[in-house]
């Protein structure tokens, strides 16, 4: 499948009918898993890269060639479209955003999501008429690729739990020309509900970071067409791991092996991207 019908099979999730999971991926092997799975697209996670690499999200400072290079690996390993977590658009200014979207559409990528957020505690979010200008430099760029550009408020990440500014700032982003947009940590369904129904794009909602937690059905009821994962997926395999290890460490038995993945459905995934990598 081509980078056009990724993108066309992107977009037509976000036209189609309730609310559709995106499934986020560290590296190529994840990738491979959930697309066997059954999820219908994939993205990046900056805080599972992160994690795989010893390393702590938001504080690492990880770069964008680092980011790009682990997108190319998690778009090759599937045929599923691919969106990526691209922070902050790794610069300040409109222009910085508008180089990443073009970076990113070259390494496979079918879509990408640009925030608002400085990554400075002291001052952590950029004021309303830059953050709009990044969101308008970065539509403009993604305009002539099939690129799917997801515009990120956020404020209830840094404690500012003011969701007028919230909306408007999304707002101000779909006129912008974001294609999808999201607003993380939102604290319940109302304001969740409040957020889909004041804008005119798709939502995106992230589910299995902290409480609460809303099912799928509770998600699209409110309006939200996209639902992401975020690193949760790579905090429970981390999870897994600890808990294995704690048990071989503290009982001396070995009884989490009886949940592990059968090598030979690993060996079945790994093998199919080894004919592709011979094809």
């Amino acid at each position: 499948m081509d980078i056009q019908e990724r993108y066309q099979r992107f977009c037509d999730l976000h036209d189609g009918p309730g609310a559709f999971v995106v499934a986020n991926a560290w590296d190529g092997g994840t990738a491979r898993l959930l697309s066997a799975i059954g999820f219908s697209a994939l993205a990046t996670t900056s805080a599972g890269y992160a994690f795989a690499r010893g390393r702590q999200d938001g504080v690492c400072g990880l770069s964008r060639v680092e980011i790009l290079e682990n997108a190319r690996e998690i778009v090759k390993a599937t045929d599923l479209p691919v969106t990526a977590d691209l922070e902050d658009g790794f610069g300040r200014d409109p222009e910085a955003c508008a180089e990443t979207i073009r970076l990113a559409a070259a390494a496979g990528l079918v879509g990408g999501s640009i925030e608002d957020a400085t990554g400075d505690a002291n001052s952590p979010i950029f004021d309303f008429e830059l953050a709009v200008e990044r969101v308008r430099a970065a539509a403009e760029a993604a305009r002539d690729l099939p690129f799917l550009l997801t515009a990120r408020a956020e404020n209830h990440l840094w404690n500012h739990k003011d969701l007028g500014d919230t909306i408007q700032r999304l707002q101000a982003f779909a006129e912008a020309g974001a294609d999808v947009l999201y607003a993380p940590g939102l604290p319940n369904l109302d304001a969740i509900r409040s957020v889909c129904n004041e804008v005119d794009k798709p939502v995106n909602v992230v589910m299995g970071l902290r409480p609460p937690m809303f099912t799928i059905a509770q998600l699209a009821e409110a309006g939200v067409r996209r639902v992401s994962v975020g690193g949760s997926f790579a905090r429970a395999a981390l999870g897994a791991i600890e808990r294995a290890g704690r048990e071989v460490i503290e009982n001396g038995t070995f009884s989490y092996a009886d949940a592990a993945m059968p090598g030979k459905d690993i060996a079945a995934l790994m093998s199919s991207a080894q004919q592709d990598d011979r094809a």
